[in-house]
């Protein structure tokens, strides 16, 4: 499932343009989800640690 969007850099839309197969804008995509994934996956581990801690200290 893929979704497009229309909002680019203009470097980075002369860049994806150019290309033919559409192998680069594929990376471009998935370069961007996958930094765009970290942060999120960070600040859940982070919640989850915390709520784990703060659930041991009621139980003593």
């Amino acid at each position: 499932m893929s979704l497009n969007a229309n909002a680019q850099c203009a470097m980075c839309r002369a860049a994806l343009e150019s290309e033919e197969g559409g192998v680069k804008a594929e990376a471009v995509n998935d370069g961007i989800v996958y930094l765009m994934v970290i942060p999120y996956v960070l600040v859940g581990v982070l919640g989850y640690a915390i709520y784990r801690l703060k659930t041991k200290k009621k139980e003593r």
